[in-house]
């Protein structure tokens, strides 16, 4: 079982290399990156790849870890109890299976996603520590253990906002994905848009790359923030002689795709202003 890449999605060697790796230490992948840069992707073409279900839990600021194992409803139990509902009598009624448990319960080996699990509080990777080194955990409610049949592939993803745990980080097989070069993002503008312009997509990567550049810019814009720019060029009809090959003289062109705060725009207004005094 080896991932070798797909047609939808363009994975260096290095990444392929980390993938195949994970998978035959049967340890979780930690995946690193900037935003846009296709860590979330990344699990579902791994999957595709592979011919397998993918189960995903997308982590947010107030997920729990338990959450991921499972919910016990006390609330609605204690209702039914009063209401003389039938239901009562089996407490497994009111104990709702989380995302690990599911990829646990599989006959089949699956792909599992935790994606973004920076966002949560800084207990959070500690508090799946055992789950995910001994894959299985125990339901108090009722008596019993869940263990996984088969070892699912635990994909992790992180966008670096917080430090994660030294403990949980020795459990995992890590990956950095860098941003791409022109290159490489060349090939990736094509996946999604095969037959377009090459003129064109030369001509707005280098006004890309230039933006990307520019010293004090605060967030630079990513891969999928240039692969929306580029769309609307081509929905724009835009001629690539149109693209100003040096973004400092003007905003560029439907910029609103690349630069996502008031910051931003007001740097490169900036530095329109100084380059017409200067001029």
């Amino acid at each position: 079982m080896r991932f070798e890449g797909t047609a939808a999605y363009v994975a260096d060697k290095d990444l392929m290399v980390a993938v195949n790796a994970a998978i035959a230490l049967e340890r979780p992948l930690l995946v690193k990156g900037e935003p846009g840069t296709g860590k979330t992707e990344l699990a579902r073409q791994v999957a595709a790849a592979l011919g397998l279900e993918l189960i995903e839990w997308h982590v947010k600021s107030t997920t729990r870890a338990q959450q991921g194992l499972y919910e016990y409803d006390a609330v609605s139990r204690l209702r039914d109890s009063q209401l003389g509902d039938e239901r009562f009598n089996d407490i497994r009624n009111y104990v709702k299976r989380g995302k690990l448990w599911d990829a646990f319960a599989t006959t089949k080996k699956v792909v599992l996603l935790i994606d973004e699990i920076d966002k949560a509080d800084i207990e959070f990777p500690n508090d799946l520590l055992q789950e995910l080194d001994r894959m299985e955990f125990f339901v108090y409610e009722t008596g019993e253990t869940i263990r996984a049949a088969v070892r699912p592939i635990v994909i992790i993803t992180s966008n670096n906002e917080k430090e994660l745990p030294d403990a949980f980080l020795r459990r995992c097989f890590f990956h950095y994905i860098r941003f791409p070069d022109v290159e490489t993002l060349h090939r990736i503008v094509d996946v999604h848009y095969p037959g377009i312009k090459q003129n064109l997509v030369r001509a707005a990567l280098t006004q890309f790359y230039e933006i990307r550049d520019v010293p004090g810019l605060k967030k630079k814009p990513s891969t999928s923030e240039a692969l929306d720019w580029i769309r609307l060029l081509v929905a724009d009809d835009i001629a690539p002689e149109d693209l100003r090959a040096d973004p400092k003289n003007a905003l560029p062109k439907l910029h609103g795709a690349l630069l996502k705060n008031e910051q931003d725009v007001h740097l490169f207004e900036r530095l329109a202003f100084m380059a017409r005094r200067q001029g």
